[in-house]
Protein backbone atom coordinates (compact mmCIF):
# COMPACT_ATOMS: atom_id res chain seq x y z
CA UNK A 1 0.00 0.00 0.00
CA UNK A 2 1.38 3.60 -0.51
CA UNK A 3 2.28 5.80 2.35
CA UNK A 4 -0.27 8.66 3.14
CA UNK A 5 3.11 10.86 2.09
CA UNK A 6 4.04 9.50 -1.58
CA UNK A 7 -0.12 9.73 -1.84
CA UNK A 8 -0.18 13.35 -0.83
CA UNK A 9 3.51 14.55 -2.76
CA UNK A 10 1.68 12.66 -5.89
CA UNK A 11 -1.35 14.62 -6.23
CA UNK A 12 0.70 17.78 -6.86
CA UNK A 13 3.60 15.62 -9.07
CA UNK A 14 0.73 14.12 -11.45
CA UNK A 15 -1.67 16.82 -11.21
CA UNK A 16 0.24 20.55 -11.84
CA UNK A 17 1.35 22.71 -14.99
CA UNK A 18 0.06 20.09 -17.08
CA UNK A 19 -3.53 21.24 -16.44
CA UNK A 20 -3.17 25.05 -16.63
CA UNK A 21 -1.32 24.41 -20.59
CA UNK A 22 -4.39 22.27 -21.64
CA UNK A 23 -7.04 24.71 -22.50
CA UNK A 24 -7.16 25.33 -26.34
CA UNK A 25 -7.12 29.07 -26.78
CA UNK A 26 -10.74 30.41 -27.49
CA UNK A 27 -12.22 26.79 -26.69
CA UNK A 28 -15.73 26.28 -25.92
CA UNK A 29 -16.60 24.38 -22.88
CA UNK A 30 -19.38 21.75 -24.68
CA UNK A 31 -21.74 21.96 -21.65
CA UNK A 32 -25.56 20.80 -21.55
CA UNK A 33 -28.01 23.14 -20.58
CA UNK A 34 -29.85 23.05 -17.52
CA UNK A 35 -27.14 23.58 -15.02
CA UNK A 36 -26.20 25.98 -12.72
CA UNK A 37 -25.72 28.99 -14.18
CA UNK A 38 -22.07 28.95 -12.19
CA UNK A 39 -21.19 25.93 -14.19
CA UNK A 40 -20.83 27.97 -17.42
CA UNK A 41 -18.67 30.54 -15.57
CA UNK A 42 -15.92 28.38 -14.17
CA UNK A 43 -16.25 24.79 -16.37
CA UNK A 44 -13.28 24.58 -18.88
CA UNK A 45 -11.95 22.40 -21.10
CA UNK A 46 -8.64 21.25 -19.86
CA UNK A 47 -6.37 17.76 -19.96
CA UNK A 48 -5.01 15.57 -17.07
CA UNK A 49 -1.72 14.34 -18.01
CA UNK A 50 -2.28 11.21 -20.45
CA UNK A 51 -5.86 13.17 -20.86
CA UNK A 52 -7.35 15.11 -24.27
CA UNK A 53 -9.23 18.32 -23.08
CA UNK A 54 -11.95 17.11 -20.94
CA UNK A 55 -14.97 19.37 -18.83
CA UNK A 56 -13.08 20.39 -16.20
CA UNK A 57 -15.88 20.92 -13.13
CA UNK A 58 -13.19 20.57 -10.40
CA UNK A 59 -9.90 20.46 -9.80
CA UNK A 60 -9.08 19.47 -6.14
CA UNK A 61 -9.97 16.50 -6.14
CA UNK A 62 -10.16 16.58 -9.88
CA UNK A 63 -13.56 15.80 -11.37
CA UNK A 64 -13.96 16.05 -15.49
CA UNK A 65 -16.27 14.80 -17.67
CA UNK A 66 -16.60 13.21 -21.11
CA UNK A 67 -17.82 15.89 -24.51
CA UNK A 68 -20.72 14.20 -25.93
CA UNK A 69 -19.01 13.85 -29.07
CA UNK A 70 -16.95 10.75 -28.58
CA UNK A 71 -19.94 8.93 -27.45
CA UNK A 72 -20.26 8.39 -31.29
CA UNK A 73 -17.64 5.45 -30.74
CA UNK A 74 -18.54 2.17 -29.91
CA UNK A 75 -15.65 2.07 -27.29
CA UNK A 76 -15.13 5.77 -25.18
CA UNK A 77 -11.26 6.09 -25.95
CA UNK A 78 -9.51 5.71 -22.75
CA UNK A 79 -8.02 9.47 -23.06
CA UNK A 80 -11.19 11.40 -23.21
CA UNK A 81 -13.00 8.08 -20.39
CA UNK A 82 -14.55 10.99 -17.37
CA UNK A 83 -12.23 11.58 -13.88
CA UNK A 84 -13.77 11.11 -10.56
CA UNK A 85 -12.24 11.52 -7.48
CA UNK A 86 -13.99 11.84 -3.77
CA UNK A 87 -10.39 12.59 -2.32
CA UNK A 88 -7.70 14.97 -2.91
CA UNK A 89 -4.90 12.12 -1.92
CA UNK A 90 -4.76 11.58 -5.93
CA UNK A 91 -1.48 8.26 -5.76
CA UNK A 92 1.45 9.14 -7.92
CA UNK A 93 1.69 6.73 -11.32
CA UNK A 94 2.20 3.75 -9.61
CA UNK A 95 4.73 0.87 -10.35
CA UNK A 96 2.30 -1.97 -11.96
CA UNK A 97 5.75 -4.05 -11.18
CA UNK A 98 5.56 -3.10 -7.25
CA UNK A 99 1.97 -2.99 -6.22
CA UNK A 100 0.29 -5.51 -4.65
CA UNK A 101 -3.35 -6.76 -3.47
CA UNK A 102 -3.96 -7.94 -0.27
CA UNK A 103 -7.20 -10.58 0.23
CA UNK A 104 -8.00 -10.72 3.67
CA UNK A 105 -11.26 -10.74 6.33
CA UNK A 106 -12.59 -12.80 9.39
CA UNK A 107 -14.27 -14.90 5.91
CA UNK A 108 -11.24 -16.48 4.28
CA UNK A 109 -9.25 -18.98 5.19
CA UNK A 110 -6.35 -18.18 3.21
CA UNK A 111 -5.22 -14.44 2.94
CA UNK A 112 -3.61 -13.70 -0.02
CA UNK A 113 -0.83 -11.23 -1.53
CA UNK A 114 -1.57 -10.77 -5.07
CA UNK A 115 0.87 -8.71 -7.91
CA UNK A 116 -0.10 -8.16 -11.47
CA UNK A 117 1.78 -11.03 -12.64
CA UNK A 118 0.03 -13.03 -10.51
CA UNK A 119 -3.46 -11.93 -11.60
CA UNK A 120 -1.90 -12.47 -15.14
CA UNK A 121 -1.05 -15.69 -14.60
CA UNK A 122 -2.65 -17.43 -11.52
CA UNK A 123 -6.25 -16.37 -12.84
CA UNK A 124 -8.13 -17.28 -16.19
CA UNK A 125 -8.38 -13.60 -18.24
CA UNK A 126 -12.22 -12.15 -18.97
CA UNK A 127 -13.28 -9.72 -21.03
CA UNK A 128 -16.36 -7.78 -20.44
CA UNK A 129 -17.86 -4.47 -21.85
CA UNK A 130 -19.90 -2.25 -19.94
CA UNK A 131 -20.42 1.45 -19.07
CA UNK A 132 -18.92 3.09 -16.11
CA UNK A 133 -21.33 5.95 -15.08
CA UNK A 134 -21.04 8.10 -11.98
CA UNK A 135 -23.96 7.65 -9.52
CA UNK A 136 -24.17 11.31 -9.34
CA UNK A 137 -24.48 11.87 -13.55
CA UNK A 138 -26.81 14.22 -14.57
CA UNK A 139 -26.73 15.56 -10.90
CA UNK A 140 -26.30 19.24 -12.28
CA UNK A 141 -29.51 19.03 -13.76
CA UNK A 142 -31.97 18.07 -11.16
CA UNK A 143 -34.37 20.71 -10.44
CA UNK A 144 -34.34 22.36 -7.61
CA UNK A 145 -30.58 21.72 -7.79
CA UNK A 146 -28.64 19.95 -5.19
CA UNK A 147 -25.10 20.13 -3.73
CA UNK A 148 -22.19 17.87 -5.28
CA UNK A 149 -20.38 18.05 -8.56
CA UNK A 150 -22.42 19.96 -11.01
CA UNK A 151 -22.00 16.56 -13.50
CA UNK A 152 -23.58 17.40 -17.03
CA UNK A 153 -24.25 14.24 -19.76
CA UNK A 154 -20.97 13.45 -19.66
CA UNK A 155 -19.85 11.17 -16.19
CA UNK A 156 -20.04 7.71 -18.00
CA UNK A 157 -17.89 6.07 -20.73
CA UNK A 158 -17.97 2.34 -22.56
CA UNK A 159 -15.07 0.20 -21.93
CA UNK A 160 -13.68 -3.18 -22.56
CA UNK A 161 -12.52 -4.37 -19.36
CA UNK A 162 -10.03 -7.12 -18.91
CA UNK A 163 -9.07 -8.84 -15.62
CA UNK A 164 -9.86 -11.88 -13.26
CA UNK A 165 -12.74 -12.73 -11.50
CA UNK A 166 -13.51 -11.47 -8.24
CA UNK A 167 -14.88 -14.79 -7.64
CA UNK A 168 -11.87 -16.91 -8.72
CA UNK A 169 -10.00 -14.88 -6.20
CA UNK A 170 -12.12 -14.67 -3.64
CA UNK A 171 -12.17 -18.64 -3.91
CA UNK A 172 -8.31 -18.83 -4.38
CA UNK A 173 -8.46 -17.23 -0.51
CA UNK A 174 -11.09 -19.64 0.63
CA UNK A 175 -14.13 -17.80 1.07
CA UNK A 176 -16.22 -18.81 4.06
CA UNK A 177 -19.71 -19.63 3.90
CA UNK A 178 -20.56 -16.84 6.50
CA UNK A 179 -19.24 -13.72 4.38
CA UNK A 180 -21.58 -10.87 4.10
CA UNK A 181 -20.24 -8.49 2.42
CA UNK A 182 -17.10 -7.92 0.75
CA UNK A 183 -14.98 -4.90 1.67
CA UNK A 184 -12.57 -2.90 -1.26
CA UNK A 185 -10.28 -0.01 -0.41
CA UNK A 186 -8.42 1.96 -3.00
CA UNK A 187 -4.96 3.70 -2.89
CA UNK A 188 -6.50 7.00 -3.21
CA UNK A 189 -6.70 9.20 0.63
CA UNK A 190 -7.62 12.13 2.27
CA UNK A 191 -5.65 15.23 3.30
CA UNK A 192 -6.78 15.44 6.41
CA UNK A 193 -7.47 12.84 9.19
CA UNK A 194 -10.58 14.08 9.81
CA UNK A 195 -12.41 12.81 6.25
CA UNK A 196 -13.12 9.72 6.03
CA UNK A 197 -11.15 7.31 3.71
CA UNK A 198 -13.31 6.22 0.10
CA UNK A 199 -13.87 2.03 1.41
CA UNK A 200 -17.15 0.86 -0.05
CA UNK A 201 -18.65 -2.75 0.27
CA UNK A 202 -20.29 -5.05 -2.12
CA UNK A 203 -22.94 -7.71 -0.94
CA UNK A 204 -21.24 -11.37 -0.66
CA UNK A 205 -23.80 -12.60 -3.76
CA UNK A 206 -22.86 -9.34 -6.46
CA UNK A 207 -18.58 -9.79 -5.11
CA UNK A 208 -19.51 -13.48 -6.47
CA UNK A 209 -21.09 -12.56 -9.67
CA UNK A 210 -18.88 -14.09 -12.78
CA UNK A 211 -19.10 -10.09 -14.26
CA UNK A 212 -17.57 -8.61 -11.39
CA UNK A 213 -13.74 -8.69 -11.90
CA UNK A 214 -10.58 -6.76 -11.02
CA UNK A 215 -9.36 -5.35 -14.13
CA UNK A 216 -5.91 -4.40 -15.77
CA UNK A 217 -6.50 -3.55 -18.92
CA UNK A 218 -9.24 -1.24 -20.28
CA UNK A 219 -10.03 -1.29 -24.24
CA UNK A 220 -6.53 -3.60 -25.13
CA UNK A 221 -4.16 -1.39 -23.08
CA UNK A 222 -3.03 -0.86 -19.62
CA UNK A 223 -5.84 1.30 -17.30
CA UNK A 224 -4.70 5.10 -17.44
CA UNK A 225 -3.17 6.42 -14.39
CA UNK A 226 -6.83 8.53 -13.35
CA UNK A 227 -9.29 5.64 -14.56
CA UNK A 228 -7.48 3.48 -11.55
CA UNK A 229 -3.71 1.70 -12.54
CA UNK A 230 -2.87 -0.24 -11.69
CA UNK A 231 -5.82 -2.39 -11.02
CA UNK A 232 -9.97 -1.28 -10.36
CA UNK A 233 -13.05 -3.23 -9.48
CA UNK A 234 -15.12 -3.82 -12.27
CA UNK A 235 -19.32 -4.15 -10.85
CA UNK A 236 -20.95 -4.27 -14.84
CA UNK A 237 -24.18 -2.88 -14.29
CA UNK A 238 -23.76 -0.94 -10.87
CA UNK A 239 -23.21 2.68 -10.97
CA UNK A 240 -19.24 3.48 -10.66
CA UNK A 241 -19.42 4.24 -6.91
CA UNK A 242 -18.37 0.65 -6.52
CA UNK A 243 -15.80 0.58 -8.93
CA UNK A 244 -12.85 1.13 -6.95
CA UNK A 245 -9.96 2.40 -8.35
CA UNK A 246 -6.49 2.02 -7.93
CA UNK A 247 -7.35 -1.11 -5.49
CA UNK A 248 -5.02 -2.11 -2.52
CA UNK A 249 -7.33 -4.54 -0.76
CA UNK A 250 -10.53 -6.65 -0.30
CA UNK A 251 -11.50 -8.51 2.81
CA UNK A 252 -14.50 -10.61 3.33
CA UNK A 253 -16.68 -9.77 6.75
CA UNK A 254 -19.43 -11.45 8.13
CA UNK A 255 -21.26 -7.96 9.10
CA UNK A 256 -22.60 -5.17 7.45
CA UNK A 257 -19.27 -2.39 6.96
CA UNK A 258 -20.19 0.59 9.14
CA UNK A 259 -18.23 3.16 6.91
CA UNK A 260 -19.01 6.28 5.87
CA UNK A 261 -19.59 6.10 2.14
CA UNK A 262 -21.98 3.29 2.93
CA UNK A 263 -24.23 4.10 5.87
CA UNK A 264 -24.22 7.57 4.95
CA UNK A 265 -23.31 8.71 1.85
CA UNK A 266 -24.74 7.21 -1.92
CA UNK A 267 -27.73 6.50 -0.70
CA UNK A 268 -31.10 6.78 -2.46
CA UNK A 269 -35.22 6.57 -0.76
CA UNK A 270 -36.00 2.89 -0.49
CA UNK A 271 -39.15 2.21 -3.10
CA UNK A 272 -38.50 5.85 -5.47
CA UNK A 273 -36.81 4.31 -8.50
CA UNK A 274 -37.88 0.71 -10.05
CA UNK A 275 -34.40 -1.13 -9.34
CA UNK A 276 -34.19 -4.72 -9.56
CA UNK A 277 -31.31 -5.24 -7.19
CA UNK A 278 -31.10 -4.00 -3.34
CA UNK A 279 -28.15 -4.49 -1.43
CA UNK A 280 -30.46 -5.60 1.24
CA UNK A 281 -27.92 -5.90 4.06
CA UNK A 282 -27.36 -2.40 4.50
CA UNK A 283 -30.79 -1.14 5.28
CA UNK A 284 -32.11 -0.97 8.70
CA UNK A 285 -35.38 -0.97 10.27
CA UNK A 286 -36.70 2.79 10.23
CA UNK A 287 -33.85 4.33 7.62
CA UNK A 288 -35.70 5.16 4.91
CA UNK A 289 -32.89 5.04 2.42
CA UNK A 290 -30.74 2.06 0.66
CA UNK A 291 -27.32 2.47 -1.23
CA UNK A 292 -27.43 2.79 -4.61
CA UNK A 293 -27.06 0.11 -6.77
CA UNK A 294 -28.15 -0.60 -10.44
CA UNK A 295 -27.42 2.22 -13.66
CA UNK A 296 -30.99 3.12 -14.71
CA UNK A 297 -32.35 3.12 -18.24
CA UNK A 298 -31.63 5.81 -19.95
CA UNK A 299 -30.54 7.19 -23.32
CA UNK A 300 -29.08 10.34 -25.35
CA UNK A 301 -29.33 11.81 -28.49
CA UNK A 302 -25.96 12.12 -29.80
CA UNK A 303 -26.90 13.36 -33.74
CA UNK A 304 -27.85 15.69 -34.88
CA UNK A 305 -26.61 18.03 -31.78
CA UNK A 306 -28.35 20.29 -29.65
CA UNK A 307 -29.48 23.14 -31.84
CA UNK A 308 -27.81 21.23 -35.00
CA UNK A 309 -28.95 22.36 -38.57
CA UNK A 310 -29.95 18.98 -40.69
CA UNK A 311 -30.55 18.70 -44.31
CA UNK A 312 -33.88 16.33 -45.16
CA UNK A 313 -34.39 13.99 -44.47
CA UNK A 314 -32.47 14.61 -41.11
CA UNK A 315 -30.72 11.31 -39.50
CA UNK A 316 -31.04 10.81 -36.12
CA UNK A 317 -28.83 8.35 -33.95
CA UNK A 318 -28.16 7.98 -30.10
CA UNK A 319 -27.40 5.65 -27.30
CA UNK A 320 -29.24 3.42 -24.64
CA UNK A 321 -28.42 1.84 -21.86
CA UNK A 322 -29.34 0.12 -18.77
CA UNK A 323 -28.09 -2.16 -15.33
CA UNK A 324 -27.57 -5.10 -17.72
CA UNK A 325 -31.00 -6.16 -18.94
CA UNK A 326 -30.64 -5.49 -22.51
CA UNK A 327 -32.51 -2.39 -24.34
CA UNK A 328 -35.78 -3.94 -25.60
CA UNK A 329 -36.48 -0.11 -27.72
CA UNK A 330 -36.11 2.80 -28.67
CA UNK A 331 -38.80 5.27 -29.49
CA UNK A 332 -38.50 8.63 -30.57
CA UNK A 333 -40.56 12.23 -30.61
CA UNK A 334 -39.94 14.61 -33.12
CA UNK A 335 -42.99 17.03 -31.79
CA UNK A 336 -41.53 17.63 -28.00
CA UNK A 337 -43.25 14.50 -26.93
CA UNK A 338 -46.87 14.72 -28.01
CA UNK A 339 -45.90 11.62 -30.19
CA UNK A 340 -43.86 8.49 -29.99
CA UNK A 341 -42.18 6.21 -33.36
CA UNK A 342 -39.85 3.15 -32.90
CA UNK A 343 -36.07 3.90 -33.73
CA UNK A 344 -34.05 0.71 -35.32
CA UNK A 345 -31.91 -0.84 -32.95
CA UNK A 346 -28.00 -1.50 -33.66
CA UNK A 347 -27.17 -5.32 -32.77
CA UNK A 348 -26.33 -5.77 -29.02
CA UNK A 349 -22.00 -5.38 -28.72
CA UNK A 350 -22.88 -6.27 -25.09
CA UNK A 351 -25.71 -6.00 -22.74
CA UNK A 352 -23.89 -3.64 -20.04
CA UNK A 353 -22.59 -1.51 -22.69
CA UNK A 354 -23.91 1.20 -24.83
CA UNK A 355 -26.47 0.58 -27.74
CA UNK A 356 -26.83 2.31 -30.95
CA UNK A 357 -29.81 3.44 -32.07
CA UNK A 358 -30.94 5.39 -35.53
CA UNK A 359 -33.75 7.19 -37.05
CA UNK A 360 -35.07 8.66 -40.19
CA UNK A 361 -37.30 11.66 -39.66
CA UNK A 362 -38.70 13.26 -42.46
CA UNK A 363 -40.07 17.02 -41.50
CA UNK A 364 -43.26 18.31 -43.22
CA UNK A 365 -41.45 21.21 -43.76
CA UNK A 366 -38.35 23.40 -42.67
CA UNK A 367 -38.38 24.83 -39.10
CA UNK A 368 -37.50 24.03 -35.44
CA UNK A 369 -38.22 20.17 -34.20
CA UNK A 370 -37.85 19.49 -30.32
CA UNK A 371 -36.69 15.73 -30.70
CA UNK A 372 -36.37 13.49 -27.77
CA UNK A 373 -35.27 9.53 -27.07
CA UNK A 374 -36.83 6.82 -24.62
CA UNK A 375 -35.60 3.71 -24.14
CA UNK A 376 -37.33 0.66 -22.64
CA UNK A 377 -35.99 -2.74 -21.37
CA UNK A 378 -36.58 -6.48 -21.46
CA UNK A 379 -37.20 -5.71 -17.65
CA UNK A 380 -39.90 -3.87 -18.36
CA UNK A 381 -38.24 -0.32 -17.21
CA UNK A 382 -38.92 2.89 -19.28
CA UNK A 383 -36.98 6.12 -18.73
CA UNK A 384 -39.31 8.65 -16.40
CA UNK A 385 -41.16 11.19 -18.05
CA UNK A 386 -40.75 13.33 -14.93
CA UNK A 387 -37.37 14.04 -12.46
CA UNK A 388 -37.35 11.46 -9.64
CA UNK A 389 -36.46 14.41 -6.81
CA UNK A 390 -33.66 12.96 -4.18
CA UNK A 391 -31.79 15.20 -2.42
CA UNK A 392 -28.13 13.91 -3.88
CA UNK A 393 -30.01 13.97 -7.40
CA UNK A 394 -29.11 10.28 -8.58
CA UNK A 395 -30.50 8.44 -11.46
CA UNK A 396 -31.64 11.19 -13.37
CA UNK A 397 -33.14 9.49 -16.66
CA UNK A 398 -35.29 11.95 -17.65
CA UNK A 399 -35.63 12.23 -22.07
CA UNK A 400 -32.91 14.98 -23.14
CA UNK A 401 -34.43 17.33 -25.55
CA UNK A 402 -32.18 18.43 -28.81
CA UNK A 403 -33.53 20.86 -30.65
CA UNK A 404 -33.39 20.18 -34.58
CA UNK A 405 -33.65 22.44 -37.03
CA UNK A 406 -34.51 21.63 -40.53
CA UNK A 407 -33.52 23.08 -43.56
Amino acid sequence: MLERRSVIQGLAGALAAPLLRARPAGAAVPLTTGLPAGEYETAALEALPGKRPLIKLSYRPPNYETPLSYFGEALTPNDVFFVRYHLAGIPEATDAETWKLAIAGECVENPLTLTIADLRSGFEPVEIEAVCQCSGNRRGLSDPHVPGVQWGLGAMGNARWQGARLKDILAKAGLKKDAIEIVVKGADAPVLDTTPGFVKSLPAWRALDENTIVAYAMNGSPLPHFNGAPVRLIVPGWTATYWMKHLVSVEAVAKPFDGFWMKSAYRIPIGKFPVVDRFVSQEAPGVPTTPITEIVINSLVLTPDLHQRAGLPVELDGIAWDAGYGIARVEISTDGGADWQQATLDEERSRFGFRRWRYRFTPPKPGSYTVLAKASNHAGQTQADRLIFNPAGYHNNVPRPSMVIAT
